[in-house]
């Protein structure tokens, strides 16, 4: 700093104020420091400042699949608004292992953060009490966290499941399967009851072999679309739980000798050239809430832990208006 002070002929706190974007230097004298910082190749010392102000300008993201379509408008969302505050993200996936997922967070934490995003892979978030109470502020998206009071931003999944059944049953069926993740992820479980309170709105009786939860491995979702589409009463829709079970159901559903209609949960790539009617929630403005409430806390925001639930929408294309056999 001294080196570009000399240079551009100002103080090492004029350096300082442009260095880091502080008002009370007129356009000149900025032009003269960065043209002295680009031809001396400065470089400002985020360590020292760490040191000096107590924040890293990072934060991290902990998801639980970078690969998975519906995490990238997350991520970048939140990149957006990270940038906005003049921070860092740094993310990673827990491959929806809880241990994976602890193991990341306080690796993370430990390498000082300022604030956590975290999809929650495990039901135990109590390992975060300590580095919460240290000053680490930490949001929770798509799922809540277990066992502890913490922010959380959340799709409607029951009520979008709800509707997306009573879609297909505004259409005749009578016989709809349930086909969605691991029974202990949170969605999974709130998608699976809005499919259940559609049918009781209506007054249908589940058979319990049209409900298939698991894996979203393609061969385990194959047996299952092809299970409740066997037998001598098979299934006339199906409800797919995710976008990753969309995807095999619609693969499986192109080599049947019968139309059935399909609703999925999340909108996939090319739905819309391949008519699939879906239950679009909004991942990049899950992300962007989540970011935003973070750095509030950051700003110094300290009122109670809240829930915010964002609608979802139904996307009529043709897969979910398709009749039932006459």
């Amino acid at each position: 700093m001294k080196d570009v002070a000399a240079r551009a002929g100002v103080g090492l706190k004029t350096v300082s104020r442009v260095v880091n974007g502080e008002p009370g230097v007129t356009p000149d004298t900025e032009r003269r420091v960065q043209e002295a910082i680009e031809s001396l190749g400065f470089r400002r010392n985020d360590s020292a400042r760490v040191l000096r102000k107590g924040r890293t300008a990072s934060i991290g993201l902990v998801l639980e699949d970078l690969a998975d379509p519906f995490y990238g408008p997350l991520s970048r969302a939140v990149e957006e608004v990270a940038r906005a505050h003049g921070a860092l993200l740094i993310n990673g996936s827990s491959a929806e292992d809880p241990e994976r997922e602890q193991e990341l967070a306080l690796a993370l934490c430990a390498r000082r953060v300022d604030g956590l995003i975290v999809i929650p892979a495990g039901d135990d978030h109590r390992y975060l009490e300590p580095e919460m109470k240290a000053g680490v502020a930490t949001v929770f998206v798509d799922r809540p966290p277990g066992r502890i009071d913490a922010d959380v931003v959340l799709s409607d999944s029951f009520g979008g499941a709800r509707a997306g059944v009573a879609h297909l049953i505004a259409h005749g069926h009578r016989r709809i399967a349930f086909i969605g993740d691991q029974p202990r992820i949170h969605t999974a479980v709130e998608r699976l009851r809005g499919y259940r309170a559609a049918m009781e709105d209506a007054g249908l009786v589940i058979d319990d072999s049209w409900v298939a939860l698991g894996s979203t491995a393609p061969e385990r979702v194959q047996e299952a679309v092809k299970s409740v589409l066997a037998g001598p009463e098979p299934v006339t829709a199906i409800f797919a739980g995710n976008n990753r079970v969309t995807v095999t159901a619609v693969r499986v559903l192109a080599g049947h000798d019968q139309r059935v209609a399909l609703v999925g949960f999340d909108d996939i790539e090319l739905a819309d050239l391949l008519g699939i009617t879906v239950i679009a929630q909004d991942a990049a403005a899950l992300g962007r809430t989540a970011a935003e409430r973070l750095f509030r806390r950051l700003d110094g925001v300290n009122d109670e832990p809240a829930q915010v639930a964002l609608e979802t929408v139904l996307v009529p294309r043709g897969s979910g208006e398709i009749p039932p056999p006459s």
